[in-house]
């Protein structure tokens, strides 16, 4: 167990890096949490997970061959990436990037920036038994603090992906159907729509879908709603869609 106690500690850079940079969580390969809670989740997911970071009272669980470094609680607090800091910090190993994951139930994100949406939307997808969670460019970091505390551990165990455009046109082209949720056009309300294989894509409440995305759907799906309301947050929408395409279906 290692004692640090100084801002300038380059171990302190480093993991303040991580919390706040996601280009240098992919150059490094990891990326930070916060709680026990996280942990225990990461560890049962079969995560790896490559320090613990506690502060001085903290209960600290043993993990073979993980190192340990404790913290004042001030310097602990300046280190975390949360306003409360849980006494426990720990990092994880990135997992290698394996673009879409196998199956026929997706969800897919376009500019979905706020990490709690993104990460609710993990949760979801988890609970509902969906193949995958697909971020397009525009979406917050997939492995930034806020979304993976917003995920409560599902992120661990929900396959999700980083995409491109050209990787959705080829799930396409494999037969999935790629369903957009916007107004306009010939749309489908979700509660008579045909799940079979398909992605469900789900834009920002403030800009929608882009036409590119547009482009590649073949179908649009409609949530009614009164007339009065324009649109739902984005993990709200996500959340009515993924439920109606498994309310039918077999249990999750």
């Amino acid at each position: 167990m290692d004692r640090i106690t100084s801002r300038k500690n380059p171990k302190i850079r480093y993991w303040r890096k991580l919390a706040g940079d996601p280009a240098f969580r992919r150059e490094s390969g990891e990326f930070l949490c916060d709680g026990a809670k996280l942990l225990e989740e990461a560890v049962s997911g079969g995560t790896e997970v490559t320090a613990l970071i506690a502060g001085e009272k903290a209960d600290v669980p043993e993990l073979p061959g993980v190192p340990v470094y404790r913290l004042p609680e001030d310097l602990l607090a300046y280190v975390s990436p949360v306003k409360t800091p849980q006494g426990l910090l720990f990092t994880c190993r990135l997992p290698a990037r394996s673009g879409v994951p196998e199956g026929s139930r997706f969800v897919v994100l376009e500019g979905v920036q706020d990490p709690g949406n993104v990460g609710t939307v993990i949760r979801t997808a988890r609970a509902m038994g969906y193949d995958g969670v697909l971020l397009l460019p525009g979406c917050a970091d997939l492995y930034g603090p806020r979304t993976v505390r917003a995920t409560m551990g599902a992120l661990f165990r929900q396959p999700a992906a980083e995409i491109g455009y050209d990787d959705l046109e080829r799930l396409r082209d494999g037969g999935v159907t790629l369903y957009a949720t916007a107004p306009g056009g010939d749309c489908t309300d979700v509660r008579d729509a045909d799940y079979g294989r398909f992605a469900v894509c789900i834009g920002s409440e403030g800009r929608g879908l882009s036409d590119r995305l547009l482009a590649l759907c073949g179908r649009r799906l409609t949530i009614p709603m009164r007339k009065d309301c324009e649109s739902l947050n984005a993990a709200v929408a996500a959340a009515i869609v993924m439920w109606e395409s498994v309310r039918k279906a077999d249990p999750v």
